[in-house]
């Protein structure tokens, strides 16, 4: 795609940037296939070919991002399967980060809109104040009924459609908090390696038992783990509401910590149970490669980063004595099949520790979750959870496995089928408890 930005723009490193991704599009039209967005509208500037036109043209005329400009950005998932489908190798994820980061900037959105995206900024990158926040939603549950029903086929969300998710979304009970960080879990006979285990923000609000059945598997395979203390959000959240400094705050803090951590006693892989978090935490070498203080530390960081999946792909686990025979539909996060692209392995792990693995139809296809997605779009949220739904139960699964919170808590939204996360599974193959479920 030829471009048009000028010599003093393009000594802009984010422009320059945008300018080489937006130069590798050649409009073939190959993503609008696997475009979530596209597939429901049947819109091409809900696709990421018309997307991209929307940016180029923002950052190349450098002016205040349109209501209609904000609006297509808005609805893209990031859910990345356009850069699975891509012959060329177009970053899409970077131009439509960068693309959010001018949005928050230069448009003022409605009042209500902007205390709603500061609430969910600043709640759920803090576990003491989601889980004060999931209490009062709690409470609020009773609400639902007096709020509007959406209307069929809405696409431009409302502030009681946001809250009816907010609260939908909010779970009966909490389960007990998990260990703290600082925290060390000693292995289980010889030590074979040290990890750091990112505790996450939601997840270990929701569903602490993820990371103690991960902490349980590793432990019992002669890896020491680690809970580091000061360790904050990834910054995945703050970086996809297009709030850049707060996300580039929360990395900073994690390399610091993580880099402490390193010094005091070494470490082989920072691991993370949650895709979204991986994916982020993978592109700190990218997000930080301006910082003359954090730019190495960064990628040192992103090369120790790791889905859990592949990093218990290599402890060689012993071959189950007794096959489960338990039918379970996988469903690749997007974060993990097309952000890290790490597709085939979990399902592997599963197949070889006994259980029955199931491809689910249309799988490249976002559930819906995508971070705060399923609130902010909570119509477009709902269409795409049901269609994902639909396709798990075709298989007739007696368990749903995925690999990241938001999908778990997004598919147990609209089914009775029991969700666990991957790692869940693998523990209980390998002589951890049967997995509680969403």
């Amino acid at each position: 795609m030829k471009t048009e930005f000028s010599l003093t723009q393009l000594a802009d490193p984010d422009i320059a940037e945008a300018d080489k991704i937006l130069r590798a599009c050649v409009h073939c039209g190959f993503c609008t296939a696997t475009c979530p967005t596209y597939v429901l509208l049947g819109d091409e500037l809900d696709s990421p070919r018309g997307r991209i036109y929307l940016i180029k043209q923002m950052l190349e005329k450098d002016q205040p991002p349109t209501p209609e400009v904000v609006k297509h950005i808005d609805r893209c998932l990031s859910c990345l399967a356009c850069m699975t489908t891509c012959p060329s190798g177009v970053n899409y994820m970077h131009l439509v980060d960068q693309a959010r980061v001018r949005i928050e900037r230069d448009y003022k959105r409605p009042l209500t809109e902007r205390l709603l995206r500061a609430v969910l900024g600043w709640v759920l990158p803090r576990p003491n104040l989601f889980r004060a926040s999931m209490i009062l939603a709690r409470l609020g549950r009773p609400l639902i009924a007096l709020l509007p029903s959406p209307k069929p086929g809405a696409t431009t969300p409302s502030l009681s459609s946001r809250l009816r998710a907010m609260l939908s979304l909010a779970p009966a009970s909490l389960p007990p908090a998990g260990p703290r960080g600082g925290t060390v879990f000693p292995p289980v006979g010889e030590r074979r390696g040290r990890v750091a285990l990112l505790q996450g923000c939601a997840q270990q609000v929701l569903a602490p038992r993820i990371n103690q059945a991960a902490i349980r598997l590793l432990t019992r395979h002669g890896i020491e783990v680690v809970l580091v203390a000061d360790e904050q959000c990834c910054g995945a959240l703050t970086h996809h509401l297009g709030n850049d400094n707060a996300a580039l705050g929360h990395a900073r803090a994690n390399i610091a910590a993580w880099t402490k951590e390193i010094e005091r006693g070494g470490l082989d892989a920072i691991l993370m149970t949650t895709s979204g978090c991986g994916t982020a935490v993978k592109d700190y070498g990218y997000m930080l490669r301006e910082d003359r203080e954090y730019a190495a530390q960064a990628m040192k960081i992103s090369k120790l980063a790791m889905d859990i999946t592949e990093y218990v792909a290599g402890l060689a686990l012993p071959p189950v004595q007794q096959r489960s025979d338990l039918v379970v539909a996988y469903h690749s996060a997007c974060s993990l099949q097309h952000g890290q692209k790490i597709t085939q392995l979990p399902k592997d792990l599963l197949s070889k520790n006994g259980f029955v693995v199931k491809d689910i139809p249309e799988s490249h296809l976002c559930c819906g979750s995508a971070g705060t997605y399923n609130i902010l779009q909570p119509d477009i949220a709902t269409r795409l959870r049901d269609r994902k739904v639909a396709n798990i139960a075709t298989v007739e699964p007696e368990m749903i496995a995925a690999g990241n919170i938001g999908c778990m808590v997004q598919i147990a939204s609209g089914t009775s089928v029991p969700v666990a996360h991957t790692i869940e599974l693998l523990d209980w193959a390998t002589g951890g408890p049967r997995p509680g479920v969403s």
